[in-house]
């Protein structure tokens, strides 16, 4: 069987295929004023090889394109129409735990919603999170430490 299977080696033909991308969703901010503004980009991004959908908010600057692309070139290619473009810099206020922390708020920022910086969220201490879940209600295992 050594023989063989080393003789076999030979015989496989590899395929230069690439892989095929991931499924993704990109959003984007773009600054759009009229319907022309926003069909321009609508068109640009959805004449891209791999897009499936495209949705395109006016009012919140914002658009959302889903498809096996690169995030990349989604924002090359609208930056290409002429209109300033960056990826989509805000998360919903909710997921904040400190929404008014200097650099967290945004005036400009959509209802709802706020930058998404890094102070913005507690720092983890595993620890201390272990002894909180010692006298827990939920734990059931509290009442023997007790």
């Amino acid at each position: 069987m050594g023989a063989l299977d080393y003789l076999s080696n030979f015989c496989i033909i590899t395929s230069t295929r690439s892989k095929r991308k991931p499924m993704q969703t990109v959003e984007i901010k773009v600054k759009m004023d009229c319907d022309g503004c926003e069909r321009r980009v609508k068109n640009a991004v959805t004449t891209m090889k791999g897009v499936k959908s495209v949705e395109v908010n006016r009012k919140q600057s914002r658009i959302t394109v889903s498809g096996y692309v690169e995030p990349i070139k989604v924002l090359k290619r609208i930056k290409r129409t002429g209109k300033a473009a960056e990826f989509w810099p805000y998360i919903p206020q909710h997921l904040v735990y400190h929404p008014y922390i200097s650099g967290a708020y945004d005036k400009r920022a959509p209802a709802g919603y706020v930058r998404n910086v890094v102070q913005a969220f507690p720092a983890s201490n595993a620890a201390e999170d272990n002894m909180v879940s010692l006298f827990s209600d939920d734990n059931v295992n509290a009442c023997s430490i007790m």
